[in-house]
């Protein structure tokens, strides 16, 4: 499995010098799992154990450039065109299944606004934001969260947008952040992770990594 990964690597034209560190990060690698009882035995993560996990996860490389990580909290997109938009999509689907099984609660007029917004941000937001802290999100990504999460807030306040009600004013009734505070809350969580980590690791050395024939023009990079 791992070797179609690598072959979709270097099918996308991703620089040998990368896809030799990602070989990196997975050789010989082994993890363990933390329970209430104590931690388990070091154990071979050939498949790829990550954290959070509670089963293993498999890369499928279908023929469209498409790759598949099955996971229960909606797992991971990655377009044969480098892009994020079936990833973004998939997650906000994923965000849409948990909250119609808790929607028993989140839309029950006996509980309060601050309940459901603490069950909210238990249940349903994890699931859209799993992983989002590797994304390349653009400001289309982060409007389409922000429209699919101020549904679901509205439902669970019995509004829709023909009452006129400011956003801010639901948020403040629920006591959820705005979606886009807490991307960049896990993204800085992972930078911190990384920077906490030893200079030889593998993610540390991709930082040092000089690739000939590659030039960045000059001025401010492009919004995206």
């Amino acid at each position: 499995m791992r070797e179609a990964l690598w072959r979709c690597l270097e099918a996308r034209g991703v620089h040998v010098a990368y896809v030799r560190v990602i070989k990196d990060i997975y050789d010989r690698a082994s993890t363990r799992v933390r329970t209430v009882c104590g931690d388990s035995h070091h154990f071979s993560s050939y498949d790829g154990v990550a954290s959070g996990f509670d089963t293993q996860s498999f890369f499928v490389c279908s023929g469209n450039g498409r790759t598949d990580v099955p996971h229960p909290r909606g797992g991971a997109l990655v377009q044969g065109d480098g892009e994020i938009n079936e990833d973004v999509t998939h997650h906000i689907g994923a965000g849409w299944m948990k909250w119609r099984l808790a929607s028993g609660i989140l839309c029950d007029k006996k509980m309060t606004p601050k309940l459901k917004g603490k069950f909210y941000r238990v249940v349903v937001k994890p699931a859209i934001l799993y992983g989002t802290e590797c994304w390349p999100v653009k400001f289309a990504h982060v409007q389409k969260m922000k429209v699919a999460e101020m549904r679901m807030l509205r439902l669970m306040c019995e509004h829709t947008r023909i009452d006129r009600i400011r956003n801010e004013v639901i948020r403040d009734k629920v006591g959820v952040a705005p979606i886009e505070d807490k991307m960049w809350e896990v993204r800085l969580k992972w930078f911190g992770h990384v920077r906490r980590r030893s200079t030889d690791a593998p993610v540390r050395r991709c930082k040092r990594l000089t690739l000939e024939g590659l030039r960045r023009g000059r001025g401010r990079p492009k919004k995206r």
